[in-house]
C-alpha cells in the first residue's frame, strides 16, 4: 500500500482538499491524514496543536470554533476541511486516520458509524487511550493501528515482543505503523517483519521521501509506505507495477 502522508503538498497546503485531490490525480486511493476537534465539536483535518505553522492565523485548534478556522488560509491558499468533507467526497478511498485529541476519538468514530466506513478507515494514534475510547465507541469492528508505546515494546522486546509479552495488547491491532528506526535503534528489520507478519499484522513505514529506501524498505518486505513525496512513491510503485492502487471492494 502507497499512502499521501497529509495528501500531495509540494506548496504547503497539507491537509486540504486541494493535496488529496492532487494524490488521488496521481493515483492515489490510500490518504494518510490527521484528526483534531475545535471548541464548538467540530472534527477537523489537521495535524498541528497550532494552526501558526501552516496556515495565516495563530492558536490553538481546541480554543477556536469552526467558523473561525474555516476562515484561515493553508499556505495562503485552502480551508481547513472538516473530516465529513474528506470521508464523503471519494467513497472509494482508503483512509489512514492519525487521532490526536482523546475528544476527537469518539466524534471519529460516530463519523466512520455514520457513513457506514467501517471498511474504508484505519484508526490510528500515539495514544493507547485515544485508540481504546475510538475502538469503544465503534459500533462494528474498524481496523486499528497500534500506539507508540505498544510499537516501542514490540521493538525492544524483540523475539519475545509479539509473541509473549505484549501479544494481549495486539489482540486488537491490525497495523504497526512505524518509522524505519528510532534515533539510533533500528526498528523495520528483517525480524520485525517476520514476527508481524506471524500474527498478521501489517506493517507500514512513515515517512519516507527517498526512492532508494522506498526501493530497500520494499523488498525487505513492508506491507505500505507512506511519504510527503507521493510522486516519487507512485514512480517506485509503478515500477513494481503496483499502479495506479486499486484497493479490495
Amino acid at each position: 500500500m502507497a499512502f499521501a502522508h497529509r495528501g500531495f503538498a509540494p506548496d504547503g497546503d497539507e491537509n486540504t482538499m486541494a493535496a488529496f485531490r492532487a494524490a488521488v490525480g496521481l493515483g492515489y486511493r490510500y490518504l494518510e491524514t490527521d484528526v483534531r476537534t475545535t471548541r464548538d465539536g467540530v472534527l477537523v483535518v489537521f495535524h498541528d496543536e497550532r494552526v501558526d505553522r501552516v496556515t495565516d492565523g495563530i492558536g490553538r485548534i481546541a480554543d477556536q470554533t469552526y467558523a473561525e478556522l474555516r476562515r484561515l488560509r493553508v499556505a495562503g491558499r485552502g480551508s481547513i476541511p472538516t473530516f465529513a468533507e474528506l470521508l464523503d467526497e471519494w467513497p472509494d478511498i482508503r483512509l489512514n486516520v492519525d487521532v490526536k485529541d482523546f475528544a476527537g476519538a469518539e466524534l471519529l468514530a460516530r463519523h466512520i458509524d455514520a457513513a457506514g466506513a467501517h471498511e474504508r478507515v484505519l484508526v490510528s494514534s500515539f495514544s493507547a487511550r485515544r485508540l481504546a475510547a475510538a475502538r469503544r465507541a465503534l459500533a462494528r469492528p474498524t481496523a486499528l493501528g497500534a500506539s507508540v508505546s505498544t510499537v516501542a515494546l514490540a521493538t525492544l522486546l524483540g523475539p519475545v515482543g509479539l509473541t509473549g509479552g505484549i501479544g494481549p495488547l495486539l489482540r486488537a491491532t491490525d497495523a504497526l505503523q512505524v518509522p524505519e528506526r528510532k534515533g539510533p535503534v533500528p526498528v523495520v528489520t528483517a525480524g520485525f517483519l517476520r514476527r508481524a507478519h506471524r500474527r498478521g499484522l501489517h506493517v507500514h513505514v512513515w515517512v519516507v521521501n527517498d526512492p532508494d529506501q522506498m526501493r530497500r524498505l520494499l523488498d525487505l518486505g513492508v506491507d505500505g509506505l507512506m511519504a510527503d513525496r507521493a510522486d516519487l512513491l507512485a514512480q517506485v510503485m509503478a515500477e513494481r507495477g503496483h499502479w495506479p492502487q486499486r484497493p479490495p471492494r
